[in-house]
């Protein structure tokens, strides 16, 4: 690439046709030396541009189509889920039929396969319910909240058929206090623990249950008796509990206050 020279105090300046000469040489330099480059590689170039071009063209289309596939989804579920708010799952069974296969999102095909799940429980189809559960857990794509949702429901329709053992290996890990399923999974283990004959394990859980203020006071209550007849002491805040159950200071003062009756004679 051609270079204005410098000058030294001895040698004189170039003149300025010198000055324009030079530059041309120099933009003619430049000039040779991109037309070499695109001779060479002007093709590489070209055809990795055209390649971008194409993935991002690709791209933008597949999230278009992906967008619509995924609203279109969503639509059918939240249809289906409006038929079985109507108690017709049969229809909202039928519904979903489509979302089964394998190129529907996880997400879309898990709901499918629970509302179907308590179609065929309402049919009286026990099996079938639990097949479709054990396929919501088996799936490797499905969230796994609902796996999770799946494993206790499969659970709860055939607690009456499985073994306490077998209850307990696979719920234990949901029995713990802070899982989004503690109550449910923590109930039937610990009903599974009290069958197996493990009275401290199941009063322990039931304890766990009766003192979590997440959970519906029906299941912390029934979690609370359980825990009392296995000699362990559910109760933390005595007034609070009374409070929850709607009994008023006066009631409970005229309680403290009744005298003992006396035992007949």
């Amino acid at each position: 690439m051609a270079r204005i020279p410098t000058t030294s105090p001895d040698t004189p300046a170039p003149s300025r046709e010198d000055e324009v000469l030079i530059r041309e040489i120099d933009e003619a330099v430049r000039e040779d030396a991109l037309y070499d480059f695109m001779r060479n590689h002007g093709v590489k170039v070209l055809g990795g541009v055209l390649a971008l071009i194409a993935a991002m063209g690709g791209y933008m289309i597949w999230h278009h189509f992906s967008e619509q596939a995924l609203e279109t989804q969503s639509e059918t579920v939240i249809s289906a889920l409006d038929l079985a708010e109507k108690n017709d799952l049969k229809s909202a069974s039928e519904k979903v039929a489509g979302l089964l296969g394998d190129d529907s999102s996880p997400g879309a095909r898990a709901a499918a396969r629970f509302i179907q799940a308590a179609a065929a429980l309402e049919a009286g189809d026990k099996a079938k319910a639990s097949g479709l559960y054990k396929q919501i857990a088996a799936d490797a794509t499905t969230p796994p909240a609902l796996k999770d949702l799946a494993r206790v429901r499969e659970v709860s329709i055939n607690y009456d058929t499985m073994k306490p053992a077998a209850v307990i290996a696979q719920l234990k890990d949901l029995a713990t206090p802070g899982n989004p399923f503690f109550g449910s999974a923590g109930e039937l283990v610990a009903m599974a623990h009290l069958e197996a004959g493990n009275r401290a394990e199941a009063g322990k859980l039931f304890s766990e249950i009766s003192k979590d203020e997440d959970l519906p006071e029906s299941l912390r209550s029934r979690a609370r008796q359980m825990a009392g007849l296995m000699g362990v002491d559910a109760i933390v805040d005595v007034k609070k509990l009374l409070k929850d159950q709607g009994v008023t200071s006066d009631e409970q003062g005229a309680s403290a206050a009744a005298p003992a009756t006396p035992p007949a004679q």
